[in-house]
C-alpha cells in the first residue's frame, strides 16, 4: 500500500476515535496535511477554532505566520507535512492534557512511520517535550532555551532523523516584534538541502 492510503487508513481511525473526552466536543479531526513524501514534517500543539472548523492544520492567523514562516526557506505547505501531537481540539483552546497527549500519540507514531520523514520540527513546547520523552534525548529545557536547535534520534523507528525545536507560529501573533526570531530559526532548516 502506498503512503497515501496508509494515511488515509490511519485518518480514518482517527475519525473512530474515542480513547479520551476531546471526541465528545470537537467539530472535526485536524488530522494532518500535506506531502506524503515529504522530508520535513511539523508537529504542532493541538487543532485551534479554526482547525477544529474546517478540519486542516494551521489553518487560522498561526497558519499565515506558518505560511510566512516557510516562504522564508522557499518552502510551500505543499513541499512538507503538518499535523499536531494531538488531533482534536481542546475545549476553549486550552492546553492539551497529559493523557489526551498519551492516547493520542499513537496516530502521530503512525503518521511519521508511514512519512518517514529526516527532519521532524516541534512547533511549541508540548511538541518539543514530547519528542524529547519519548527518545530520551539528552537535551533538556523548555522551548524558550531550545528553540532554534537541532538534536538527533539515532535509534529505532526514526533512526537517524534531526529533531528541530522551533516557537510555535501563534507567538508571532501576539507579539509580531518575536516574527523576525521566527524567521532566523526556521533558516537553520536552509542547511539541509530542501
Amino acid at each position: 500500500m502506498d503512503k497515501q492510503n496508509l494515511l488515509e487508513e490511519c485518518r480514518r481511525d482517527v475519525m473512530e476515535c474515542k480513547r479520551c473526552v476531546l471526541w465528545k466536543t470537537r467539530k472535526n479531526v485536524v488530522f494532518g496535511q500535506g506531502k506524503p513524501e515529504a522530508r520535513i514534517v511539523f508537529v504542532g500543539e493541538a487543532p485551534g477554532y479554526n482547525e477544529d472548523l474546517k478540519g486542516i492544520p494551521f489553518c487560522g492567523k498561526a497558519g499565515e505566520v506558518l505560511d510566512i514562516l516557510l516562504s522564508s526557506i522557499n518552502l510551500k505547505r505543499e513541499d512538507v507535512y503538518i499535523t499536531n501531537i494531538i488531533k482534536c481540539r481542546p475545549p476553549e483552546n486550552r492546553d492539551p492534557e497529559e493523557e489526551e497527549i498519551e492516547k493520542c500519540t499513537p496516530y502521530l507514531e503512525r503518521q511519521i512511520e508511514i512519512i518517514k520523514p529526516s527532519i521532524i520540527c516541534c512547533l511549541g513546547r508540548y511538541s518539543l517535550r514530547y519528542f524529547i520523552n519519548r527518545f530520551s534525548l539528552k537535551e533538556k529545557g523548555s522551548i524558550s532555551t531550545l528553540h532554534g536547535r537541532v538534536m538527533e534520534i539515532r535509534e529505532g523507528l526514526f533512526s537517524s532523523v534531526k529533531i528541530v525545536a522551533l516557537y510555535h507560529p501563534a507567538v508571532a501573533v501576539y507579539d509580531p516584534n518575536k516574527l523576525e526570531l521566527l524567521k532566523r530559526d526556521f533558516h537553520i532548516l536552509s542547511r539541509f538541502n530542501l
